[in-house]
Formats: structure tokens, C-alpha cells, sequence
């Protein structure tokens, strides 16, 4: 479904390949496939729980994205991603299998990384790691999708519609800030960081 064009866009979108990105390209395609694309504005809504690179694969492939309120991220540290489809509520799972690929080649690109990581790769090393990192990302691109996901209709609740709020200055830094994001301390309106100064100056 993604041909070679789209795939060199989201690559330009994300700035590089990475099997991060590889794995958002084959959500992406399962989504586009079961629940639709995103021809009319918010009717594709997703939820990811990672913020790792496969988000920005989901967000070019699938047009949910967090400017409009239709892309929601949990911070839950999983490569897990469930979509709805608003006009029937229909709603899918997308995750990666336990383990897939996990092969003798991975556990050389992992040991590679973290030394590129800290800097004390050679440039062998650094060229070696990176053909690892292409290998790893053209295999998940390529495997069988059986291999590398699963995916299953859930019961879950649509999230709602994007909504528009009003801003009220926040009374420490006098940044206009969301109605809803205002906490109200010691009778003075602040916006979160200043709540957490305030908050830690009590302590």
C-alpha cells in the first residue's frame, strides 16, 4: 500500500530511517486498511502510547495529527496504537509482537548502538551500525505483517472532538494559557510550570 514515493516522503518528513519509523509505516498501513483513510477532517482518530519515531510515520501516513486534535498521545512507553473511525465507532488495536526479529544481527546493531550512543564509536563501527540500522528497518518494511503485529477490534471509547478553549493569563508569568491547563493556587491563576515552582517553594 505504501509505495517507494510515499515511503522517501515520510522519510523526509522524519529527517532519517529507523526501524522506529519502519514499524509507524506498517501501522499505518493496517489503519489506512481497516479503518480508513482520513479524507473527511477528524473522522480517523488515533492513540499512540509511545512517542518514538513511529508517531511521525502514523501522523503523515494517516493525517491524525496533534494540531488537530486527532492524534492522542499516552505515555505509556508501548509501541501500541489504537485508531477509531468516528462515523461507526469502530475501533482497532495495532501493537508489535513480542520479540519479532529479535535475531543475532539485532543483538550486534544493539551492542553498536550504545557505544554510538556515547560516543566512543570508531568509524567502522559507526558504518557498520548504521547498515545494521537500514537492514533492520528494510526487514520490518518487508516482513510478512503476521511476523511484526497484531491487531484487533476493541471496545474502547472515542475520544472527543477537539475542542477550542479560552485562555486565561497566567498570574506569575502572564502567559495566556488554557482555561482548562489553569490551576488555581493560593487564590492566583498559574499556568502548569508555575504551578510546579510554586509547588516545589512550598516544600
Amino acid at each position: 500500500m505504501i509505495d517507494e514515493k510515499m515511503l522517501a516522503d515520510v522519510v523526509h518528513f522524519h529527517g532519517h530511517m529507523c526501524p522506529g519509523l519502519a514499524i509507524g509505516v506498517r501501522a499505518a498501513e493496517v489503519a489506512l486498511r481497516e479503518i480508513g483513510s482520513h479524507s473527511v477532517d477528524e473522522e480517523v482518530v488515533c492513540q499512540v502510547e509511545t512517542d518514538m519515531c513511529a508517531v511521525d510515520a502514523i501522523q503523515f501516513l494517516t493525517g491524525c495529527t496533534f494540531g488537530k486534535g486527532n492524534l492522542v498521545h499516552r505515555d505509556w512507553g508501548k509501541n501500541a496504537f489504537t485508531f477509531w473511525r468516528r462515523s461507526d465507532g469502530q475501533a482497532l488495536r495495532i501493537r508489535t509482537r513480542p520479540g519479532a526479529f529479535v535475531t543475532d544481527a539485532d543483538a550486534e546493531r544493539q551492542s553498536l548502538f550504545a557505544a554510538v550512543r556515547q560516543g566512543t564509536a570508531s568509524a567502522a563501527e559507526n558504518a557498520r551500525f548504521q547498515e545494521l540500522h537500514l537492514q533492520r528497518s528494510r526487514l520490518i518494511l518487508e516482513a510478512p505483517e503476521a511476523d511484526l503485529l497484531e491487531f484487533f477490534p476493541v471496545d474502547t471509547p472515542l475520544p472527543a472532538h477537539a475542542r477550542i478553549h479560552e485562555s486565561v493569563r497566567c498570574a506569575e508569568c502572564d502567559e495566556p494559557t488554557m482555561a482548562t491547563r489553569i490551576e488555581i493556587v493560593d487564590g492566583r491563576s498559574l499556568c502548569p510550570p508555575c504551578r510546579e515552582r510554586a509547588t516545589q517553594l512550598v516544600r
